[in-house]
């Protein structure tokens, strides 16, 4: 394995903890990867925005195959079925719990980052509007309840599935992740198809006809 190889593999052995991106320093994936030289990080990726996004790109192209096909099965039955549409979302990324070069690592950094306000990295790496996830956004969308959609449900599900994967990740290995993962897809339909309640409604309307109080 060549020396970004071995940099990439310590930093994904790292950040495969679970402990968060930020309990991860240069210095311990350098040390970690038996790279003499102090150097290397940075030449090779920069910094640890770069180092992250490397990691990300390494298995974002296999989850996006991955789902396109899903979707593109989806289209072409032409049947409206929210559980597909669920295992669209959560199949690609939990084919990752197997995926012993690194796969644990990807699920516990987009997790990390996807609870951020302001992650580290570049938005276009996290947010590709062209990619699987946009297009999944839309085939899901008639299925939403109006409030739902208004309180980016969909997001809320991304999150919850990211964070579910990547804690299942962090106990690996596991005899059988078949019950977990079809359990997974059960809750994300149910989430996607269930309707706000008459409480939710009515706090949101009152927010939104709530006059705005004018900046100091």
């Amino acid at each position: 394995m060549d020396t970004r190889g071995r940099l990439l593999a310590a930093a994904e052995l790292l950040y495969g903890t679970g402990q968060g991106i930020d309990s991860v320093s240069m210095r311990e994936i350098l040390r970690a990867s038996g790279i003499k030289n102090a150097n290397a990080l940075q030449y090779h990726f920069g910094d640890r925005a770069g180092l992250l996004t490397a990691v990300l790109n390494k298995h974002s192209r296999d989850v996006e195959l991955r789902r396109h096909a899903l979707l593109d099965r989806y289209v072409t039955v032409g049947r409206n079925d929210i559980r597909a549409l669920a295992e669209a979302l959560v199949l690609p990324l939990a084919a990752k719990l197997n995926d012993r070069d690194g796969g644990g690592a990807y699920l516990c950094i987009r997790a990390d980052l996807l609870n951020r306000r302001k992650p580290p990295i570049s938005a276009a790496v996290l947010e590709d509007r062209s990619d699987s996830l946009n297009r999944w956004r839309e085939l899901v969308d008639p299925f939403l309840d109006p409030t739902a959609a208004h309180l980016h449900r969909r997001l809320v599900v991304l999150r919850f599935v990211i964070g579910e994967l990547a804690g299942r990740a962090v106990t690996a290995p596991h005899t059988d992740d078949r019950v977990f993962i079809s359990q997974l897809v059960d809750l994300v339909g149910a989430m996607l198809s269930a309707s706000a309640s008459p409480e939710t409604r009515r706090l949101v309307k009152a927010r939104t006809t709530q006059p705005r109080k004018p900046p100091k």
